[in-house]
């Protein structure tokens, strides 16, 4: 894949595909700029090199076109992170888009509208792409958030392009997840959390042959407690994949990686922040009674095995982080994995819920990096490749 360091900019237009899916409150104003902030360096970029440039990105699950998905309502906070008054077009395709691109100068900035407003985007069909084609001398990938889908703007397009580059921040997502997936420094170790074994099955399989520590939190880990035997109580469980965790576990064992689950939770009778808590060993929960997160004992656990890592890859909560109650596991994985960046550790921090646990207790800023696209990253961990990089290959 070429990169933007391997084309001249000046004077050229250059088509951006960004991932500017950010959310919005109630009165239509951006909630959260990371996403924006994350696209500024591939932007500026071509700009100082005497550029224009032409952002286009979808907003949300419009049905039609929805206004409040119009990606008008975060002009202003595009222009502000930038430092570039940004242009808008009323549309992404046709004479509009056109004509506002026809008159955009070096130097200068203009977003389009939602691509989602028109349904060929999803669909991936060729002759939308086409048009947003024209929109463009150079096209640039930087959406990881969205490199997973075979959308118009995505992939197809590049097809129509000779001049096409994958942008700074997808650049960095792949060589973060590179550095993890393919690792020279040992040990590597994975903390894979959240409610379903279900949903990440493929991605342990995929990883276990990369790591030397496997740490399993969240409700996930009471499946595998249960599949050895344990008595859970009311915890959340997935019956039908109790063979499929003690598989995990055995193939664990033949490729020597050493999984740690919890060895205590926190548990209660209700699912309430204000509720009645208290520890018990995990393997003995009490009738009636589930476990909400991880317990001083396993915390300490996991803390230990992360402090000896030289790559750590986390993906999940170990708990309902969310109830400031059950917040304690994650706030302790994620100090110990700032702790052990501090000395030179590599983290990757990824999928939504892990994302948000980073940022609500400010531990973004303390690991090596926090991916910005939750599917397409359990994608890539998973071996798939992504339709989106493919087409810049």
């Amino acid at each position: 894949m070429k990169t933007i360091k391997d084309f001249n900019f000046k004077n050229k237009k250059t088509l951006i595909r960004v991932d500017f899916n950010v959310p919005l409150d109630k009165e239509l104003k951006v909630g959260d700029r990371s996403r924006i902030i994350g696209a500024k360096p591939t932007i500026i970029e071509v700009l100082e090199e005497g550029g224009s440039v032409v952002l286009m990105s979808h907003l949300g699950r419009p049905e039609g076109k929805e206004d409040k998905y119009s990606l008008r309502h975060i002009v202003a906070d595009v222009s502000d992170v930038i430092g570039v008054k940004v242009k808008f077009a009323e549309d992404c395709i046709g004479k509009v888009a056109e004509e506002a691109v026809k008159n955009l100068k070096p130097g200068e900035v203009l977003l389009l509208e939602n691509l989602r407003f028109h349904d060929e985007e999803k669909k991936g069909d060729e002759e939308f792409a086409e048009k947003l084609s024209k929109l463009g001398d150079i096209y640039i990938n930087d959406a990881f958030g969205t490199a997973h889908r075979a959308h118009a703007s995505t992939t197809i397009v590049a097809k129509y392009f000779e001049d096409k580059a994958v942008g700074l921040l997808l650049q960095k997502e792949i060589e973060s997840l590179d550095k993890v997936l393919h690792s020279e420094e040992k040990p590597v170790t994975a903390v894979i959390g959240g409610a379903k074994v279900s949903s990440k099955i493929t991605v342990i399989e995929n990883i276990l042959p990369k790591i030397d520590h496997l740490i399993i939190g969240g409700g996930m880990a009471f499946t595998f407690i249960k599949a050895k035997g344990g008595k859970i109580g009311e915890s959340l469980v997935e019956d039908d994949k109790q063979d499929l965790a003690l598989e995990i576990l055995e193939k664990a064992k033949t490729q020597n990686v050493q999984v740690h689950l919890p060895v205590d939770t926190i548990s209660t009778q209700k699912f309430d922040n204000d509720a009645e808590t208290k520890v018990e060993d995990i393997t003995a929960i009490s009738d009636g009674w589930m476990g909400l997160d991880a317990g001083p004992k396993s915390r300490e656990n996991f803390a230990e095995v992360i402090k000896k890592s030289k790559i750590i890859l986390w993906n999940g909560p170990l708990g309902v982080f969310e109830m400031e109650t059950f917040s304690k596991g994650t706030i302790a994985l994620a100090e110990a994995i700032a702790e052990a960046t501090e000395k030179g550790a590599f983290s990757l921090v990824g999928g939504g819920d892990s994302v948000s646990a980073a940022k609500q207790f400010g531990f973004d800023k303390k690991v090596s990096y926090v991916s910005t696209g939750g599917g397409a990253m359990l994608e890539m961990l998973e071996g798939k490749s992504l339709p989106g990089i493919e087409a810049l290959k």
